[in-house]
């Protein structure tokens, strides 16, 4: 009996598209790439033509040989390998150790893993695209090149150990850039001035906010700007009687949002979930490649997870409303299917990611996933869904106030109908994002009428000040890059990780802040390679790269016009600049070892620490910690804050180095609070911004309620009932913060 060898990345992969294809099928994984550029030089011919001088990866040797063994036994090779550049490149590098040729029809690709696009992608082998492999060869050899002249330009002028890269180095200066914003700021005074206004006496009261002045029928919006101007504003109108000016009432539709892609999932997955990106990419992954479903098997459950489009297919739609009908009613179906339209930078070679099978509910799979996959696949699932319901509906009301020629304003409105905001679960949330929360308004009004006077119960004055942006998180970060052109979906995750590992930044809670290292080293990129960090430059390559995919480009044209006057830059540069030297920072402290040199602070690879400044004869070195507010529970000295290599700050005693003392744990513990059940000392535990007391013993029975408590408030604050808002009964983003 003839047998067919596929060939994919993983072995979770293989395990899921195996269940398809029966006995006739033998699947291998290459376990990622199989050959690349030589780690230990450059191996880039750049007089030929920039000819990679690709090598097999060491410890591939006994995946290679099992590889060669099973296409030697097999009628023929199948490559199914992801449907992107780098899969592309993955299945040329296998069909090179194979010796296959990459013209014959021996690549097979699909969008989602399921039993139908498997089958007929076999069905409908193709050669290799080359295009796509020398997209991809192209991108590789350019931060090659980059990182390898340039590297060694920081070893000589700064230190030795530091690296630059081609994205990287350009995210790296957008935080910069925001930092400097932030420490230029300057802060401008404003006040706001309320009116609690009744109809009549008895009456509840509600409030108006000032707007600013009618001229000749226009309004002319404004803020006071100081203690002075707003007192003489109130003067005046408080000398005028209140008179309704304008009552409008309408009503407006809120649509839902359009299905993820790599960036939009990103983004919301470290909004709502706390995600980083590298955690996001890991867990859709797996959701991708396969998980065990128990009767079920290893079952893909979303579509592939880099791209960069809103489309999907018509089956897909189809399958989704027959859920929303099933599930909320005929009523929560459009009568026209949503459009949804791609970005101008959108390659558009993939569909959106969404649910592979619409017969696999989240809660039903709950058991089956880990947390960190459950939650993402709620969040994929809820947004695919809701993208294909119809919009929500709002009652809208807007009250024009004048006290003379002062105009104060209400905004409200009411839900309708819920739509899509009811697959979401957002219906306590804002309706609407406001530009400038100070003008939102929250309402319970009576009826009130044109020309109708009211009476003035107060008017309540609110100094404010302007706040200056605020620091990147990944999630905006992520936005930023993807709104300037910078990096593609597959590369946003691997580059916030990159600067982080490499101390040029580091995270404080969500946001993102440079480093001294971090902002040294893009002053002298922004100084003397202006093209590596300029956003507009790094977005006109990615472009070309993306031209050499659609066979517009020649690859060798693209590494050619960068590359030379690049490496006269970097010739130039290694006489031009002078070398930076890192001042060592005093500690006032001499050293324990040798007793003759002083301890100071100097920065390493890996950061800060103290050491000897008679080194190299004093060896001698320290590690920096900050103290945190508490004391060792075991042994009653200082507790201190470490960081994890993922930067997850943890606290150990100051001793612990010494060996003296083991204490260490994820969370602060409190001073002098034992637990009343157990007598183990109590933590703070810090869970979305909201901190709360807990047992540090994991076995105690309070520890255990506590946990059980937090997964029901949250259960209860995800999942809210649906209420139509009474007549006449307003609220607005501000009220419901």
């Amino acid at each position: 009996m003839s047998k067919s060898l596929v060939i994919v990345e993983s072995p979770a992969k293989a395990k899921t598209i195996g269940r398809y294809l029966g006995e006739d099928y033998v699947l291998r994984s290459s376990v990622g790439h199989i050959r690349d550029l030589p780690s230990g030089t450059i191996g880039v011919n750049v007089k030929d033509n920039f000819k990679p001088l690709y090598v097999n990866m060491p410890g591939k040797e006994k995946i290679v040989r099992d590889l060669k063994s099973q296409a030697e036994k097999a009628d023929r090779v199948l490559l199914a390998t992801d449907p992107d550049r780098e899969g592309e490149a993955i299945a040329r590098h296998l069909a090179y150790i194979l010796n296959l040729d990459p013209a014959d029809s021996i690549r097979i690709s699909f969008n989602e893993i399921t039993a139908g696009t498997v089958r007929k992608a076999v069905e409908e082998p193709r050669p290799i695209d080359m295009d796509l492999v020398n997209a991809q060869q192209a991108r590789r050899i350019l931060d090659r090149l980059v990182g390898y002249e340039l590297s060694p330009l920081l070893w000589q002028k700064i230190r030795k150990g530091l690296s630059a890269g081609r994205v990287q180095s350009v995210a790296t200066r957008l935080i910069v850039l925001r930092e400097r914003e932030i420490e230029a700021f300057v802060p401008e005074e404003y006040w706001l001035l309320s009116a609690y206004l009744r109809r009549e006496a008895r009456e509840k009261e509600f409030f108006s906010r000032y707007h600013g002045e009618m001229e000749e029928g226009k309004v002319k919006a404004h803020r006071p700007g100081s203690h002075e101007e707003v007192s003489d504003l109130i003067k005046d109108i408080k000398s005028h009687d209140f008179i309704v000016d304008d009552v409008k009432k309408g009503s407006r539709q809120r649509k839902p949002y359009a299905p993820y892609t790599t960036s939009t999932l990103q983004q919301d997955a470290s909004r709502v979930l706390g995600f980083t990106a590298k955690r996001t990419m890991r867990a859709a992954q797996q959701l991708y490649e396969g998980v065990e479903l128990g009767a079920s098997g290893q079952t893909s459950l979303v579509t592939y997870i880099r791209t960069d489009s809103v489309r999907v297919s018509q089956s897909s739609v189809e399958s989704a409303r027959e859920y929303i009908k099933m599930k909320h009613g005929a009523e929560y179906v459009p009568d026209k299917i949503p459009f949804y339209k791609n970005k101008k930078a959108a390659q558009d070679a993939h569909e959106a990611i969404r649910p592979s099978h619409f017969d696999k509910a989240p809660e039903e799979l709950k058991d089956y996933l880990t947390r960190d996959q459950f939650k993402l696949y709620e969040l994929i699932w809820n947004r695919f869904i809701s993208s294909q319901m119809k919009a929500a509906r709002y009652a809208t009301l807007r009250v024009d106030i004048l006290s003379g020629r002062h105009l104060f304003r209400s905004n409200g409105e009411s839900l309708l109908f819920p739509g899509w905001l009811l697959q979401m679960g957002l219906l306590d949330l804002p309706s609407q994002v406001q530009k400038d929360a100070d003008d939102v308004v929250s309402m319970d009004m009576p009826e009130l009428k044109k020309g109708m006077k009211l009476i003035l119960d107060r008017l309540e004055p609110e100094q404010k000040f302007t706040q200056p942006p605020g620091r990147y998180t990944e999630a905006s970060l992520i936005k930023e890059m993807e709104s300037l052109g910078i990096g593609r979906p597959s590369t946003y995750a691997p580059t916030i990780s990159t600067i982080q590992d490499r101390q040029y930044v580091e995270r404080d809670g969500r946001t993102l802040f440079p480093t001294e290292l971090g902002i040294l080293v893009n002053d002298l990129l922004e100084d003397n390679f202006r093209n590596i960090v300029d956003t507009d430059f790094t977005a006109q390559m990615e472009e070309r790269l993306d031209d050499v995919e659609e066979g517009k480009e020649d690859w060798v044209k693209v590494l050619s016009d960068f590359y030379q006057p690049f490496h006269e830059q970097i010739e130039a540069a290694k006489t031009s600049i002078e070398k930076i030297e890192i001042p060592d920072e005093p500690t006032g402290r001499k050293c324990p070892e040798c007793q003759e040199g002083k301890l100071v602070i100097r920065m390493g690879r890996y950061g800060k620490f103290i050491a000897c400044d008679n080194y190299p004869e004093c060896k001698y070195t320290e590690t920096i910690f900050e103290e945190a507010p508490a004391k060792c529970p075991l042994c009653g000295s200082q507790v201190v804050f470490r960081k994890s290599k993922r930067g997850r700050i943890f606290y150990t005693c100051d001793k612990s180095n010494d060996k003296d003392c083991k204490f260490i744990d994820w969370n602060l513990p409190l001073n002098g609070k034992n637990c009343p059940e157990c007598n183990s000392y109590m933590v703070e535990r810090n869970y979305r911004g909201k901190k709360s007391e807990m047992c540090s013993n994991k076995d105690c029975p309070s520890r255990k309620k506590t946990a059980r408590k937090t997964a029901k408030s949250k259960k209860e604050t995800s999942k809210t009932k649906v209420k139509k808002a009474p007549a006449g009964k307003m609220t607005s983003g501000e009220d419901q913060k």
